[in-house]
């Protein structure tokens, strides 16, 4: 009976075991697959590990870089051989793809091990939670943080594949020296990408870790060897290398660099300080993302132009003169800034006079004076009188009288183009009130200058300031035959992972006339052409001599500015210099050093390159008419000499030049440079 008695005790006990252990199993189930569901409703935990930001000029080459001090460049796990990652396994996590975070067996064997010796003489953190530990948390050994790290280690597993895992610990670990993340600490010790380690190097590497105070090759090279040899062993053991591929990788020589690839804004630091202000306004970056999330930032600067800028700039101005100096090129079809130059010294003022100052341009705005005229039925041999002429208004405007330089005047009349040529100011303010004061400001906005602009008489001659960017970008929509553009810094920006995060806009609006845009464009060659010499000689006479090609330009100057602007329909630049308080230049040199400036440019960066491909090609409704360039009219045989001149089709003058009758017996009269001036200037 009592036998009976104990096995039903036994039995009840049995039940109560097997259903509490039932419901513990149950509860912890459910716990689990709770913790399990509140991971996955987290999410992935964000990889928010400061990158280097690196930024490239057109060819590819880096121009700058950002950071925290730490230097890491992010590496695709697919890009790197297969032995860096197998080195990194081998040594630091054989059982990377078959745990789930955690090795306990590992964790085991390092337990009875630490017991043994009473102290920590073992570890046995697998990849995931050093990856955990480099993402999220501080390296003190308390409990708070090994419970983070492990919530961190599992957060990572739910979330991510083990590629991925294994990517970001390749990029994250520290390799000593300020590198960090395999790319960083390849490009640190050998001098070269980790797309091209070889296995006694990737083996080197993957040794480093572990102690990088102690295992660096430039701190023991003994160490470092000892430490590469146990990484080939571990890699043998692994299967991932033969014993002959073990031993050919530790008798490898390997010489070592020691020396962080070069990547501060030495060259272009206007154009570096104007990419990062424009990748917080236009592609609406914050400025950690900018200075440490890893992009890949690529600019249209061309370093041959800037180099060749940069010395224009410091060649020509005297190193005893005060002068300022700003500059920038742009290629006219894409908008793309091709050099920029925001002052003489960057280190003296960060100024940027190409892109933050305002000046009077000068006459350098009476090329869009007359496209507005040519588009309103002026035409190049429109005539109006040059003499000395006092405005009076009805609608209470004072009076105004405009000067001639060196209040010099043809007294009679001239041709548009001529008046351009030789920047006759009294024809462009008779241009500009017979428009009507709000057509000129009207033009402005539609070429892209969004400074403030005045409705006064006085704006033909440029008294309204801009910014020479503005301006440039202007002269570049003329140039492509009045396509809009953009001034565009940066072409486009790429995350770490190389995701496309913005891009450049391309503008396709047609906002100028392509056969008045031509026609200006060809006006502007003018100024180089001393056909069209008169009371004055035209504006770009210094310049001809240095010329070895066609361009289109202005010259403009006030009493406190001097600019050059200019193009052919593949590159235009400009040129203001002047002091930055306004002082008057009153030397002649500083007057020509805007000039001297611009085409010692343009002739370097065009040196070598096709004539044709500059070329200006008239569109299919402009054609070609021998002018006489002092009256405007068809030019015949009688006539000393003739400018070809363009015209939109319908416009042409049909009038005959009669001024020369009495030499119709006689041989065309050559100008007496005529004869010394190469094919082009003839005809232009």
């Amino acid at each position: 009976m009592e036998a009976v008695t104990g096995s039903k005790k036994r039995w009840r006990t049995f039940r109560v075991f097997s259903v509490l252990s039932l419901l513990a199993a149950t509860v912890i189930t459910i716990v689990l697959l709770s913790f399990w569901l509140w991971i996955k409703i987290l999410g992935p935990p964000p990889l928010s590990i400061p990158q280097s930001t690196l930024y490239y000029a057109a060819d590819g080459s880096i121009i700058g870089e950002s950071n925290s001090g730490e230097k890491r460049y992010w590496i695709s796990l697919d890009e790197v051989p297969s032995h860096v990652s197998e080195a990194i396994i081998a040594i630091e996590d054989r059982t990377f793809y078959n745990h789930h975070g955690f090795d306990l067996k590992r964790i085991a064997g390092a337990m009875a091990a630490n017991v043994k010796a009473m102290g920590k003489v073992q570890g046995a953190s697998t990849i995931t939670q050093q990856y955990a530990r480099n993402l999220f948390l501080t390296l003190d050994k308390t409990w708070s943080r090994k419970l983070l790290e492990a919530f961190y280690t599992i957060r990572l597993e739910v979330n991510y594949d083990k590629d991925e895992i294994l990517e970001g610990y390749i990029n994250t670990i520290s390799f000593g020296h300020g590198a960090y993340g395999i790319e960083a600490a390849s490009q640190f010790y050998y001098g070269k990408s980790a797309k091209e380690l070889t296995l006694a190097e990737s083996a080197m590497l993957a040794g480093i870790p572990k102690g990088p105070g102690i295992y660096s090759p430039l701190i023991s090279e003994e160490k470092a060897k000892s430490r590469q040899r146990l990484v080939l062993g571990a890699m043998e053991k692994t299967g991932a290398i033969s014993p002959e591929e073990a031993n050919a990788a530790s008798l490898e020589q390997l010489s070592f660099i020691g020396k962080h690839p070069h990547h501060q804004a030495e060259m272009a630091p206007y154009f570096y300080d104007t990419v990062k202000k424009e990748l917080k306004d236009k592609a609406g970056l914050d400025n950690r993302s900018i200075a440490l999330g890893g992009l890949r930032v690529y600019t249209a600067l061309d370093v041959e132009q800037q180099e060749i800028a940069e010395e224009a700039v410091s060649g020509t101005i005297s190193e005893t003169s005060d002068i300022q100096a700003g500059f920038a090129a742009m290629d006219p079809e894409t908008g793309y800034v091709t050099a920029l130059v925001g002052g003489r010294n960057y280190h003296d003022s960060s100024f940027n006079r190409a892109t933050q100052a305002v000046r009077q341009p000068g006459s350098t705005i009476k090329p869009l004076l007359y496209y507005a005229a040519l588009e309103h039925g002026f035409t190049p041999s429109t005539i109006l009188r040059s003499e000395p002429t006092t405005f009076r208004f009805s609608d209470g405007q004072p009076e105004y009288t405009p000067h001639n330089y060196n209040n010099q005047y043809a007294n009679a009349e001239v041709t548009m183009a001529q008046a351009l040529a030789l920047s006759d100011n009294v024809y462009a303010v008779k241009t500009h009130l017979f428009l009507g004061q709000n057509v000129l400001v009207d033009t402005i906005r539609k070429l892209g200058i969004s400074t403030k602009m005045k409705e006064v008489p006085s704006l033909a001659l440029g008294t309204s300031g801009v910014k020479p960017i503005e301006l440039l970008n202007a002269y570049s929509i003329i140039a492509n035959g009045g396509k809009k553009v953009e001034p565009v810094f940066i072409i486009r920006v790429e995350d770490f992972r190389g995701k496309v995060i913005y891009e450049a806009p391309r503008i396709k609006e047609q906002v100028l006339e392509p056969e008045i845009a031509f026609v200006l464009s060809h006006m502007m060659t003018g100024m180089f052409d001393e056909k069209l010499n008169g009371y004055a000689t035209v504006t770009g006479e210094s310049m001809v001599n240095q010329m070895s090609r066609e361009y289109a330009g202005k010259s403009g100057s006030t009493n406190s500015d001097s600019w050059m602007a200019g193009f052919t329909p593949k590159l235009a630049s400009i040129v203001w210099t002047g002091y930055d308080k306004g002082k008057e230049i009153s030397l002649t040199e500083d007057k020509l050093y805007a000039k001297n400036i611009w085409i010692r440019f343009m002739e370097r960066a065009l040196e070598g390159q096709d004539e044709k491909e500059h070329a200006f090609s008239p569109p299919a409704r402009v054609i070609a008419v021998p002018i006489d360039p002092f009256n405007g009219k068809k030019a015949t045989n009688s006539c000393p000499f003739f400018r070809l001149t363009y015209f939109v089709k319908g416009t042409e003058p049909a009038e005959f030049c009669t001024d020369h009758l009495h030499k119709l017996d006689k041989e065309p009269i050559l100008h007496h440079k005529e004869k010394k001036k190469r094919w082009w200037q003839r005809i232009f």
